[in-house]
């Protein structure tokens, strides 16, 4: 199932070896970005069948002709089998637990992912300077982005994943919904704001930003039980040596508290239990409580170029169904992931057991994450819808998905359809705007 690349030979103990016995890549090596690997180090060439092409500079700039493609073919529970070599086991599971309503299409690759020159310069300097201290949680010798575009070990992976470029400095409004098992739902609309230290106004603060990955704030608009309430992180580089900072403000009680249980599996912000803390964004925060194993690279079908998906002629009524999206509006491709597997330490606690992660080799993005309780049964499946964004050169999900095979529940979040404002990248921020101060001001009702 798992590939060993040319240029990748990986050994699954590598994730198990210290540290520092983990060689750094060599200047050669890093010579291959953007030659043989793309500058943020996938392989530039396609697959020898021709499934997968050969990666392209250019950034898109014909949607149109993506949306009015149609699929190659279709896959259901009744034909799964036949392609079970480029599925999870998630997704096998989702086919078979809603047989007659949820199917996969799939249409032909596109490599579109691209960004701005400044990560691939980024990339390419980190490749020979960032390293992995504590044991893997935290970075060193390292500048914003994509530490690790040579990846030798499973955590240089997941790192990537998690700083992975994301617009330096973005506002969005989106919808986020918990679904019910028959199908009902309550649209919780969530204005939020990313911003790393690089691009704040005033820019990086060598003393305050020294550990300092992004700062986060969460406010809830809808609906009115919940408006008000907003949550602020600080997201430090090493959260071993120095946890994540987060507070809460309550509108009800007009008062901000400190928050440090917003962290691993703790409840899932205005979620409603849905999922965990580290579920939002595939998966986030401090990677200490598990082993992590690099298994090699895969062909899978992952949601990509979901342009569709984030039609603003559809409505979230049209999208949202019982158990999964409207599979009418998704859109599958068959790209190359990384696959790395996440166990429990056996002095560690989590509700996560194990976690089997796909990786996109072009954004560095999960894709799909497979997630097991701890009787080591398949509890819950997470999907992100990849979109290209033009307009900032910045691929990211319009969509993701959390579904719940035991309980039949599932978490939305992400979309932008019905909001007049959507995406703001290079929305301008300032260091005062993430603090606990602009938290009671920014949580007015």
């Amino acid at each position: 199932m798992f590939t060993k690349i040319a240029a990748y030979t990986i050994a699954t103990s590598l994730a198990f070896m210290s540290v520092g016995s983990i060689a750094k890549v060599s200047d050669d090596e890093a010579m291959k970005l953007g030659t043989q690997l793309t500058p943020v180090g996938a392989e530039k060439n396609g697959n020898a069948s021709g499934t997968i092409p050969s990666w392209n500079v250019e950034p898109l700039s014909n949607i149109e002709s993506i949306l009015l493609e149609s699929p190659k073919f279709e896959i259901t529970a009744s034909n799964a089998q036949q392609y079970k070599d480029n599925l999870t086991l998630g997704q096998l599971a989702l086919l078979e637990k809603y047989p007659d309503s949820h199917k996969m299409r799939v249409f032909d690759t596109k490599r579109t992912a691209t960004y701005p020159q400044r990560v691939y310069e980024l990339a390419k300097k980190n490749a020979v300077t960032a390293e992995l201290v504590q044991g893997g949680n935290g970075l060193i010798n390292f500048e914003e982005t994509v530490p690790f575009p040579i990846p030798q070990s499973g955590l240089e992976v997941i790192w990537n994943h998690i700083t992975r470029y994301r617009g330096g400095s973005v506002e969005r409004i989106i919808a986020q919904a918990p679904v019910k098992k028959n199908g009902d739902y309550t649209i919780v609309k969530i204005n939020d704001r990313l911003a790393w230290p690089q691009h704040l106004k005033g820019g990086y603060d060598a003393e305050k930003d020294n550990n300092m990955l992004f700062y986060y704030l969460q406010r809830v608009m809808e609906p009115a039980r919940m408006t008000g309430n907003v949550l602020l992180v600080h997201e430090t580089i090493d959260q071993v040596a120095e946890p994540r900072s987060a507070w809460l403000y309550n509108a009800g009680q007009r008062r901000v508290r400190r928050a440090p249980q917003v962290a691993y599996d703790s409840p899932g912000f205005a979620s409603e239990s849905t999922r965990t803390t580290d579920n939002f964004d595939m998966y986030n925060g401090a990677p200490d409580r598990y082993h992590w194993e690099l298994l090699g690279k895969q062909e899978l079908y992952i949601p990509y170029n979901s342009f569709q998906l984030a039609s603003k002629d559809l409505k979230y009524k049209q999208i949202i169904q019982k158990g999964h999206l409207n599979p009418e509006f998704t859109r599958y491709e068959l790209h190359r992931v990384w696959v790395v597997e996440a166990t429990l330490k056996e002095d560690e606690r989590h509700v996560y057991h194990k976690r089997r992660f796909y990786i996109d080799e072009d954004t560095w993005q999960a894709a799909v994450i497979d997630h097991y309780d701890g009787r080591g049964k398949l509890w819950r499946v997470a999907e992100a819808h990849e979109m290209q964004f033009t307009d900032a050169n910045v691929p990211w999900f319009t969509a993701e998905t959390l579904h719940d095979l035991i309980s039949g529940r599932m978490l939305m979040t992400g979309l932008t359809n019905e909001e007049k404002e959507g995406f703001n990248f290079g929305a301008e921020s300032k260091r005062g705007d993430f603090t606990p101060g602009a938290l009671r001001r920014s949580g007015k009702r």
